[in-house]
């Protein structure tokens, strides 16, 4: 089976690949047929291929290794290359609708009717590979790569617009000429949006915000099952990359031997470890339980 890594990586050089190809045929298409909504969607494939290479450089770094200057590893590339994605599909989507005014306000030719099979072709494209690289996405619980699935839709929906615009100016004839514009516009404000919803996430992973309730109650629930703890007084996860961190605040019999209660902590992060992979490591600070029981041997 391969790696965590060499999955992501090949999700995304497939993605980069396809990127290359429908961009040069999408403005090529674009300025020989005359649709400002065709261009639109090649710059948008354009910046595929740049988030692309982001996401590539993100997940090599975040798999290397813990280091003197970064003793909890590299993990936040990952979120971080999530991030600059987010923000590059924002940016694509003013460029976008800049390009649109301008052509809304410059009298222009109709697009060419070939145009709208480039698009079928672009649209069956982008879904596929949206629908594959999001199940990658899920599989190796990448933000990076999850981002990337997103900029394949935003590129499909780009398309599905210029599709419709297209349509319109043809049918449409004398006076519909700018249909495609619009239909640029309508996509542009849609890539915005989705990539807002997916700045933030990103940025609660760089901000180490908590995951899942659950999973905190689960890490809380095995620290209690082990003999000796008489409570959890604190418990705090955050995510590092697709690492978790636990912070666990343990109460014990306050008379317990500093070696009983050492034992205890390591038997409460052994226990977490094995019951829940994706947590990387745990610190536990010993407390002294408010009752007072017999020391245990």
């Amino acid at each position: 089976m391969p790696s965590r890594l060499q999955r992501s990586l090949r999700t995304t050089f497939l993605g980069l690949a396809a990127n290359v190809a429908l961009t040069i045929a999408k403005f090529l298409a674009g300025i020989l047929g005359h649709s400002q909504a065709l261009i639109a969607d090649a710059v948008e494939s354009l910046a595929d291929i740049f988030s692309s290479i982001i996401v590539w450089r993100g997940l090599v770094v975040a798999e290397t290794p813990p280091d003197e200057d970064h003793p909890y590893g590299h993990g936040k590339a990952e979120p971080l290359a999530a991030a600059i994605i987010s923000a590059m599909l924002m940016l694509a989507a003013g460029l976008i609708a800049f390009h649109s005014f301008q052509g809304l306000i410059k009298p222009r030719m109709a697009p060419s009717g070939w145009t709208l099979f480039v698009l079928v072709a672009v649209i069956a494209v982008k879904e596929t590979l949206f629908r594959f690289v999001v199940h990658e996405a899920k599989h190796v619980d990448s933000p990076a790569v999850k981002a990337d699935a997103w900029h394949h839709r935003s590129d499909a929906i780009t398309s599905v617009a210029a599709f419709i615009g297209i349509s319109i100016a043809l049918l449409g004839g004398k006076g519909y000429e700018n249909a495609d514009n619009w239909a640029a516009l309508v996509a542009a404000c849609v890539i915005a949006f989705n990539g807002w919803i997916l700045l933030r996430p990103a940025f609660n992973d760089l901000m180490d915000r908590s995951p899942d309730p659950e999973i905190v109650g689960q890490v809380r629930r095995l620290a209690a099952t082990l003999p000796g703890v008489e409570g959890v007084e604190k418990c705090f996860v955050r995510k590092m990359g697709y690492h978790l961190y636990a912070d666990m605040h343990v109460k014990v019999n306050p008379e317990m031997t500093v070696v009983r209660s050492h034992a205890i902590a390591h038997a409460v992060k052994d226990k977490i470890r094995a019951e829940l992979p994706a947590v990387s490591d745990v610190l536990v600070h010993i407390e002294p339980a408010d009752r007072i029981t017999p020391a245990l041997p």
